[in-house]
């Protein structure tokens, strides 16, 4: 049983242990050649690793954040042994974001994988990380396009997290001396557009803005929200585009490191 003051940090969490409960561990998912139990593990992962660098700046003693390294543990542990320390650290993040809360302004800076965040992010990304990975094993399901149409999903996946989830992508675009910047626009009606861009010279970037000229693809909110992971929704007619193959090879390539 998930404590309640867990489930009101992460809300999030109780659909996601649900699908995973609903499936065997060797199960395919919607990540490309992730099974059930390989999603699981990096979750495990993603709540100690936010636990423990939000922890060092409660002890006033901050750490640098570990790659997917912190994951090695835990494919080595049996089924049972996972799940218990899934819901374990799942627990200590919501303890340590509520003794954060409690110590710390909301606008204490905590540098996570090479960029600066506030205090919110922790919880925050752990929600987004729930929602995203479920959608992974259950695909378009009415909870997770509920889930991922929320706007604050959009903003969390742009502001925060956008920029450095691009730097693989921007790579495999190619761009040389000679070349144009590359810009796509992300359109949902109704609200900013999401512009990612990358330039010959090694710059790339992404960012919300009002909607200007022709969208490269347009679709719903939770759509958008899965093309910005580089995933795309079972149904191809949530989306559209009359931005040419080229142009929607180039958005695929530029999103496809997230």
């Amino acid at each position: 049983m998930i404590p309640t003051r867990v489930e009101e940090t992460l809300p999030e969490l109780v659909p996601f242990v649900r699908a995973v409960q609903e499936r065997r561990p060797d199960d395919g998912t919607w990540c490309e050649a992730w099974t059930v139990r390989d999603v699981l593990v990096h979750q495990t992962g993603n709540a100690e690793e936010l636990a423990r660098v939000l922890q060092g700046v409660l002890a006033e003693t901050p750490v640098e954040t570990r790659g997917f390294e912190r994951e090695a543990p835990y494919r080595r542990m049996s089924d049972q042994e996972l799940w218990a320390a899934f819901l374990s650290r799942c627990e200590q993040l919501a303890q340590t974001t509520a003794a954060a809360a409690r110590d710390l302004s909301p606008r204490t800076e905590v540098v996570w994988t090479g960029r600066t965040v506030k205090v919110p992010f922790f919880a925050e990304h752990m929600r987004e990380e729930l929602i995203l990975h479920r959608w992974d094993l259950t695909g378009d399901d009415r909870t997770a396009v509920r889930a991922l149409a929320e706007p604050w999903m959009t903003e969390h996946s742009v502001v925060p997290v956008g920029r450095p989830l691009l730097a693989r992508g921007r790579a495999g675009l190619g761009l040389g001396p000679g070349d144009e910047p590359f810009e796509g626009r992300l359109r949902t009606p109704g609200t900013d557009d999401v512009v990612v861009r990358a330039d010959p010279g090694g710059g790339y970037g992404i960012r919300l803005t009002p909607p200007e000229g022709a969208a490269t693809v347009e679709s719903d909110a939770a759509t958008r929200v899965l093309l910005l992971w580089g995933r795309r929704p079972a149904d191809p007619s949530r989306w559209h585009s009359g931005a040419g193959p080229e142009a929607l090879r180039r958005v695929r390539t530029l999103l496809s490191g997230c």
